[in-house]
């Protein structure tokens, strides 16, 4: 504080308007960057006329800050830029219509009669290698009459702070309905850290068997992978069905992924809304959802009955998956002394 009086003596203004000022000058280089950033990524795919438009925004909010005066017309200014970018940014539009990769290229969708669910475009590829595998998309159908509760896939490919998580249904008929919240890329895009949080990539619900989008992970990309056994019926069917109404809903009108906003974690958060968030309260661990588990043990979602790290260690299907391989049981196989579920509340 010593050093914010002196400063503040030597320009004249209170220490708490200096602070103010300080705080809106770090909130303008915040969006200029985040303007740059979008228009650099999201903008033409020329690279040439992107980097000019780029250039442009910050030679004109650099002219801003330099010339205008006083402080507060300048960042009403910058603000004003931003505010143009913003609004183009804001009136992208995403698409089910391109050139999509094929484990992405058919859209699911569901209808349902009573009480038998019936999806079309399961996506069932069987794989020699990442990408190497066989093609099939399959319709199939689910009663929700026999469905036994919810399950919770966390992958790991690096650190643990941070893993994809993806739901699956359990039947009593031995079927298990695997659903991943993933972007929607198109040929010779990929996915990166920084592109996600901008307009990049469409939302992709792969509706798929465990053989597939699980076995895929453990079996070919040398992720690990732990499986939780969470809710039970009727809870599990609302939870499903909220997930099949966004399916049929981006089948008739796609949206943008997010990285912070609208990714594999956060949208599991906004579907448990349907059974009350409550159980699942918005918690940082949300997003560092390496930790997920932790927040899961607290709200007793998961397996209380024995210890964290326990349930840690015996969730871990990693190498029973890679035992079981394209075994026709795969499902079963990766459950073989599987903590139990939680009781119901």
């Amino acid at each position: 504080m010593t050093q914010a009086k002196s400063v503040a003596e030597r320009s004249g203004l209170p220490v708490g308007r200096l602070i103010l000022r300080g705080l809106v000058s770090v909130l303008l280089l915040f969006v200029i960057v985040w303007a740059a950033l979008a228009l650099w990524i999201d903008g033409p795919a020329s690279r040439a006329l992107a980097g000019a438009l780029v250039g442009a925004l910050v030679l004109i909010a650099g002219f801003i800050v330099v010339r205008i005066r006083p402080f507060w017309r300048a960042a009403g200014s910058v603000l004003g830029v931003f505010a143009v970018v913003l609004a183009w940014w804001l009136s992208l539009t995403p698409s089910n219509d391109r050139a999509w990769q094929p484990d992405v290229a058919q859209l699911p969708s569901a209808t349902l009669d009573g009480s038998i669910l019936t999806i079309r475009n399961v996506r069932s590829f069987r794989y020699r290698g990442v990408d190497d595998f066989s093609e099939e998309w399959v319709t199939r159908t689910y009663d929700l009459d026999t469905l036994v509760g919810f399950d919770m896939f966390i992958s790991y490919w690096g650190p643990t702070l941070y893993g994809h998580t993806i739901a699956s249904w359990e039947f009593a008929d031995g079927q298990h309905l695997a659903i991943s919240i993933e972007t929607r890329k198109e040929t010779g895009e990929s996915y990166s850290a920084l592109t996600g949080f901008f307009r990049q990539f469409e939302v992709y619900y792969v509706v798929a068997d465990e053989a597939d989008v699980v076995a895929l992970r453990t079996n070919h990309r040398g992720e690990r992978v732990e499986l939780y056994r969470t809710i039970e019926s009727p809870g599990a069917v609302v939870l499903l069905l909220d997930y099949i109404d966004e399916i049929n809903a981006l089948a008739e009108k796609p949206e943008w992924y997010n990285a912070l906003t609208q990714n594999c974690t956060t949208t599991i958060w906004k579907h448990g809304k349907a059974i009350g968030s409550e159980r699942v309260p918005l918690d940082w661990r949300l997003m560092a959802n390496g930790y997920l588990v932790d927040l899961g043990y607290e709200v007793g979602a998961v397996n209380t009955d024995i210890s964290l790290d326990m349930l840690k260690q015996r969730s871990d299907i990693t190498a029973r998956a890679r035992r079981a391989g394209d075994a026709a049981d795969f499902s079963g196989a990766i459950r073989v002394d599987l903590p139990a579920r939680p009781p119901a509340r």
